[in-house]
């Protein structure tokens, strides 16, 4: 069953309910149908064939989500754009993967003319406007042009050489993790379920708001994070179940609107992205709301292991194998550990991506035999629970946002006195992370930060530490541990 056929099931069985709720006005299941057969019909008439690139660049709407049914019925390929992204960051993306089509909001129209300027062949349209969806002249469903097995999404995420790389999804990857996500904390079409989280993430999009929709509950939609708004829509719409990441979380714990007394319907709240802090878990707990976490990776759909409402009291574990994956720790020569030895996440299954974006290279060293070498390490208990060690790759989590350290190594390099560089991760208490560039030379440290300007804000380092070398093994690698060292 693709994605439209199990929002076409609901438009049939529960045609009154409310799918969205959100500032830009309801939808019911029936309404959300409608719309997608007429963007259906609009895809088509654009001559949008299976395979061609639709880009979204918008904060969260519920025309998000018509684009989204109506591509899994036409084949069409969604390319999610990180509105965080500079106009030059955007701009490398949309030259990879050549979108035909780039749906905007009017928060991004700006932007949106910009890119028109490089890449003239791309047609643009604006949610939230009656160009789109436009009302379709025919009340019958589309022709399907559907297999589960092509490519569906396309959601870019930097890799260790800095360029951002475009993990391919099918719709059965999809699917796949969003069963997981069900499985995880049992959505009914009884639950409300509220995002705040930004649905160009893979997280933001299928941890709950696209399981909620297949499901049949009511997906209670926020343009964007406000900690008291978030804190308030608890309450004022008796949610159930929240997703979120701690730096946010934490933010709504500390708004004057946050009175888990006012609650009730509350049945869990899941939280992934990076280590979630022991601290923040047991202040959750402590509130009578069960915290549970949930661990993937863009490549995995994202849902790979998690936490069940039941497990809540294994306070800092990050769950189980997800019931239609596997899991394996292994070692540098690639054999698995034992239990309570740390090894590499490995996953397996048909929530995984199929390939890097024509980046045949990647793919491969990625995907091993069809396990997906996370570069993350953990160890199993003897009940099969896992519990998060370490990151292999050296990526810097701010704010539940990936900063990969080589991209900015790669900007600061060109200043003049930098002889070398690494960039690594401070704690910090607010985002968890920030990224400091340690610099080997004589360069000035703001030459170092004005560099980055080009990059987007959240990426750019927030401290300079000059040092007189950088410390490495024998081999001459960098020693990213010895250099944390060196930044306090």
């Amino acid at each position: 069953m693709s994605l439209y056929q199990r929002l076409q099931v609901h438009a049939e069985c529960q045609p009154d309910k409310t799918a969205i709720d959100s500032e830009a006005g309801d939808l019911s299941y029936q309404q959300l149908k409608v719309l997608t057969d007429w963007c259906v019909e609009y895809f088509q008439s654009l001559d949008l064939k299976t395979g061609d690139r639709v880009a979204i660049l918008s904060l969260n709407h519920p025309d998000w989500f018509i684009a989204a049914f109506a591509a899994a019925q036409c084949g069409v390929v969604l390319v999610p754009l990180n509105w965080r992204l500079s106009v030059d960051e955007l701009k490398y993306v949309i030259e990879d993967c050549e979108p035909k089509f780039l749906l905007h909001d009017l928060e991004f129209a700006n932007t949106a003319a910009e890119l028109n300027l490089s890449f003239t062949e791309m047609q643009l349209a604006r949610f939230g406007e009656s160009e789109f969806p436009p009302q379709g002249s025919s009340s019958d469903t589309p022709t399907a042009i559907v297999d589960v097995d092509a490519p569906y999404l396309i959601v870019y995420t930097s890799g260790t050489t800095g360029r951002p790389k475009g993990a391919v999804l099918t719709q059965k990857a999809i699917m796949c993790s969003a069963e997981m996500s069900q499985h995880m904390t049992d959505i009914t079409a009884d639950d409300r379920v509220l995002n705040v989280l930004p649905l160009f993430h893979v997280g933001g999009l299928n941890i709950q708001p696209l399981p909620a929709l297949l499901y049949g509950a009511t997906l209670v939609l926020h343009a964007r994070f406000n900690p008291d708004d978030a804190a308030a829509a608890l309450a004022q719409k008796k949610i159930t179940l929240i997703n979120s990441v701690p730096t946010l979380l934490q933010a709504m714990l500390s708004s004057p609107n946050w009175k888990p007394d006012s609650y009730p319907a509350m049945r869990a709240i899941s939280i992934g992205s990076t280590d979630v802090p022991v601290s923040l878990i047991n202040q959750v707990h402590d509130s009578g709301i069960p915290l549970i976490q949930v661990y993937g990776a863009t490549e995995t759909g994202p849902v790979a292991i998690y936490q069940r409402i039941e497990h809540a009291d294994r306070v800092g574990c990050i769950g189980r194998a997800g019931i239609l994956c596997n899991v394996r720790l292994c070692n540098e020569e690639g054999c698995e550990v034992e239990p309570g030895e740390s090894g590499e996440i490995q996953v397996k299954g048909d929530n995984i991506f199929c390939k890097y974006w024509r980046n045949e290279n990647a793919t491969d060293a990625s995907i091993k035999d069809g396990w997906f070498c996370t570069g993350d390490v953990a160890h199993c208990d003897a009940e099969g629970f896992y519990w998060f060690d370490d990151r292999l790759k050296h990526v810097v989590i701010s704010g539940g946002e990936n900063i990969y350290p080589a991209e900015l190594e790669r900007v600061i390099r060109d200043v003049p006195g930098v002889d070398e560089v690494a960039v690594v991760g401070r704690v910090d208490e607010r985002w968890g992370e920030v990224p400091v560039a340690v610099i080997a030379g004589s360069a000035d440290k703001n030459a170092v930060l004005q560099s980055c300007e080009s990059l987007a804000r959240f990426k750019r380092p927030k401290d300079v530490v000059i040092v007189d070398v950088l410390p490495r093994n024998a081999l001459g690698k960098i020693q990213v541990q010895q250099v944390k060292a060196l930044i306090g």
